[in-house]
């Protein structure tokens, strides 16, 4: 859908969109598109000029948002993982449910289809788009206030904690549910080539050669950037995986590739004295099983962080 080209001032809805269910909103310049796919959800398209193209961001609503004018919201982030999209935290999860009631906005912004929430060596900067382009919106149109917190899931949860690490004091609390948290750690380098290539995406386009460009992916590795996390309220959870009983092996088996990136970042944090809630649980698999409660379990320390009721 193509937004009209003159700007206005003020946020405009034309009636045969609205009545679709379309509404083509304008603010700062700048067009966005807006399709509500629920009572509170919606979903936004960006123009971001950090990926050269319009971006999608979901997003859940306070309940209070249409009958409050003037109370502003602070703003859960949630980040989805590779091979996935920003759908998938309410696809998978009841977080509509769950946030009914609670006086907050939840952002599910896009990372495009590695879920590598970054700024690419050679393609898009999804760390400016998710952690300037995103926010901008949400303060402009959505009465967003500066509480903040991130949580995210395998590429998401990497994202979460790269994204704490290397912008100090943005977010009140991170949390990674077998996230990559050690981009550099033994194996792990591999890892991020095959999402990568999965893609039909060439593995250098990240941040070139894990070796001859080792000073780029420790600039966005969230265990060499762990001191900027002090002050940062943290979980972090991963399982052991391989155990697994029967089904498809995978899961298990990716979930035990991470474990030892998970140890190595939490170790970094120890050393350097910086406080994180950890559950580092037996067996286990890289899906949503097992991701789900570990959500509900980190949310007292995201609510704190959000100034919200536990």
């Amino acid at each position: 859908m193509s937004p009209h080209s003159t700007p206005v001032s003020r946020r405009t809805v034309t009636r045969a969109a609205a009545a679709a269910g379309l509404a083509v909103l304008f603010g700062a310049g700048h067009a966005r598109a807006e399709t509500r796919v629920g009572p509170r959800t919606l979903d936004v398209s960006v123009p971001s000029a950090a990926l050269g193209r319009t971006a999608p961001v979901r997003l859940i609503l306070p309940s209070s948002f249409a009958t409050q004018p003037n109370r502003t919201y602070p703003v859960l982030y949630l980040l989805h993982g590779a091979h996935d999209d920003y759908t998938s935290w309410t696809r998978e999860t009841d977080i509509e449910a769950f946030t009914q009631g609670r006086e907050l906005i939840v952002a599910m912004p896009d990372a495009g289809p590695t879920g590598i929430p970054t700024a690419w060596r050679n393609g898009p900067d999804y760390e400016t788009f998710q952690l300037e382009e995103v926010p901008a919106l949400l303060r402009r149109d959505y009465r967003a206030s500066g509480m903040r917190a991130v949580a995210g899931v395998s590429t998401g949860g990497y994202g979460a904690m790269a994204h704490a690490a290397r912008h100090p004091g943005m977010f009140g609390a991170a949390a990674s549910y077998s996230g990559i948290l050690d981009t550099t750690a033994p194996g792990v380098p591999p890892i991020m080539d095959a999402i990568v290539a999965r893609e039909n995406l060439t593995p250098a386009s990240l941040w070139g050669h894990p070796i001859l460009n080792l000073l780029t992916w420790r600039d966005f590795n969230p265990r060499a950037r762990a001191q900027g996390l002090r002050g940062t309220a943290l979980y972090v959870s991963n399982g052991s995986g391989v155990g697994g009983g029967g089904g498809d092996p995978l899961p298990g088996v990716l979930e035990s590739a991470l474990w030892p990136s998970a140890h190595l970042f939490t170790n970094a944090l120890a050393v350097l004295g910086i406080s994180v809630t950890t559950h580092l649980y037996s067996g286990g698999g890289h899906d949503w099983a097992y991701w789900k409660p570990e959500f509900a379990a980190s949310w007292p320390m995201l609510a704190r962080a959000l100034g919200l009721p536990e």
